[in-house]
């Protein structure tokens, strides 16, 4: 044992700050969007999503609204801000979590998703001395985790970025501040670095704005999904390929081919 140092023998340190700093992950990081894209359209989970916000005796209607402005109000501000939600935290007074509980926190997903041993292959096959994976959502945390362990994925997520409820006038896709939020979060500064897949042409094209160097439009061409409370079938983009370098695919297993070089 070391004997005792004298107190006026003995020498303080004090780290400096910076090597208290996060040290920079070189690799590249792959974002992935969950609903309707780590599960299928087929499941019809946004359509049960679209029931509880504004069908009979749902989320809007206990509001004090009939089931016509209901429906109208969904549908606007889906469209305006990206998520039915953020209207309504800035334009009624409603608390967000009690929103949370009774919407997403009572879907059946036990019984509308299962395990997909593909899928978990895709992700295993990702090089990770490459990149790192994460997700990124417009839901709350508890319905991404919820989702992630029915799909098994959990250990192959190594950061979730969500819509934090809890915090006053939170951010979501496609705000470029939410992404610029999800890269301080992820600490990346390089845009370029950031693989994407969503299944929102809008949060994709919002990406790839901001100089996100690799961004993919996940489509189910023909499937049925609900936005904003109004159903509707899946189409071909337009411009599949277009000028602003988004693909359109329906198949994640197509990522190997256009992503080859992050996969081993």
């Amino acid at each position: 044992m070391s004997p005792d140092i004298p107190e006026e023998g003995r020498v303080s340190f004090r780290i400096p700050s910076r090597t208290l700093t996060r040290v920079k992950d070189p690799r590249s990081i792959v974002w992935f969007d969950i609903d309707n894209t780590l599960y299928s359209a087929s499941t019809k989970i946004s359509q049960a999503m679209g029931q509880r916000i504004h069908g009979p005796a749902a989320y809007f209607v206990t509001l004090g609204f009939d089931d016509d402005k209901a429906s109208e109000l969904h549908h606007t501000y889906y469209t305006q801000y990206g998520l039915a939600l953020r209207g309504l935290t800035r334009h009624h007074d409603i608390d967000p979590m009690d929103f949370d509980r009774k919407c997403d926190g009572t879907l059946p997903l036990d019984d509308l998703i299962k395990p997909d041993p593909k899928l978990r292959k895709l992700f295993q096959d990702l090089d990770r001395t490459k990149v790192r994976v994460w997700v990124l959502t417009n839901a709350y945390k508890n319905h991404a985790q919820r989702v992630l362990k029915i799909l098994n994925l959990e250990d192959q997520i190594e950061g979730l970025v969500y819509c934090d409820y809890e915090q006053i006038g939170f951010t979501c896709k496609p705000e470029p501040d939410y992404y610029h939020n999800a890269m301080k979060q992820a600490n990346i500064s390089d845009p370029f670095k950031c693989y994407f897949i969503d299944d929102s042409r809008l949060n994709v094209t919002s990406a790839k704005e901001l100089g996100w160097g690799h961004c993919v439009h996940f489509c189910e061409v023909g499937l049925e999904t609900t936005d904003g409370g109004r159903t509707r079938k899946l189409a071909r983009d337009t411009n599949a390929n277009d000028p602003d370098g988004i693909t359109q695919i329906s198949d994640l297993e197509k990522l190997r081919t256009l992503w080859p070089e992050i996969f081993v």
